[in-house]
């Protein structure tokens, strides 16, 4: 998978103003998966907050869900226990 990114949408479960909502994020952590929780940047303050993964996607850049200008980095993976 040379040339890919992986981009994750991630749900904030626990922030009542998000709930519902995915946002794309670039993952730069090789095993995640849908269901791993994550810590990501969120708003304009790049808040630091807890969510979970919902989708993972390998694209180039020119292919990615979300202008990649603009997208943020998944700041650390917490894989879920099975």
């Amino acid at each position: 998978m040379e040339n890919l990114n992986c981009f994750v949408a991630v749900e904030f479960v626990d922030d009542e103003n998000v709930k519902g909502y995915t946002y794309w994020y670039l993952c730069t952590f090789a095993n995640a998966e849908e269901n791993d929780e994550v810590i990501a940047p969120l708003g304009r303050h790049n808040g630091e907050q807890k969510g979970v993964i919902r989708r993972v996607l390998f694209a180039e850049d020119g292919n990615a869900p979300y202008p990649v200008q603009y997208i943020k980095k998944i700041r650390k993976l917490i894989k879920r226990e099975d």
